[in-house]
């Protein structure tokens, strides 16, 4: 019987709309953009279609291939070990089973594209003049979002 203190599988809606957010953008960004031919939409911003091999900062694009099984294996085993804790997590501790559901969501979107196209769908470009940063998509942020809010969570809770 499940115990009604615990059990946040609830957010897992928030993964769904993410993982929809991120592949319907994907979707748009491959049928509508050149690859590698940038759109300014602002100044700062530009769209990007790029299709990395590599992790985050395209950290080992260039590896030969085998990369895309690590990948892949990573974001398994990272997606078991959040779906056992939200599964665990306190029914009040909805802060971080949001932060969870958003690093779930993005790492989903990510195994979908590496699993099926083999490289990973990036086009949101944001620079500062002749600095641009690494090229992501709506994956990456919700990972990075989700993983500040599990930070400042930590953090918070270390404090008191």
């Amino acid at each position: 019987m499940q115990d009604t203190n615990t059990n946040q599988l609830r957010w897992l809606y928030l993964t769904v709309i993410i993982i929809i957010l991120d592949q319907l953008s994907k979707w748009l960004v491959s049928h509508y953009l050149t690859l590698n031919q940038p759109v300014e939409v602002l100044p700062v911003f530009n769209l990007l279609f790029m299709q990395n091999t590599g992790a985050a900062f395209s950290f080992l694009r260039d590896a030969g291939g085998w990369q895309r099984w690590l990948f892949i294996l990573i974001a398994v085993g990272i997606s078991a070990i959040i779906l056992r804790a939200l599964h665990k997590c306190s029914r009040n501790d909805n802060i971080s089973a949001c932060a969870m559901a958003l690093i779930l969501g993005g790492a989903l979107g990510n195994l979908y594209d590496r699993a099926v196209l083999g490289y990973v769908v990036d086009f949101i470009s944001l620079h500062a003049g002749t600095w641009y940063f690494a090229t992501c998509n709506i994956a990456d942020t919700a990972i990075t979002f989700g993983v500040i809010i599990w930070l400042c969570v930590a953090w918070r809770k270390e404090k008191i």
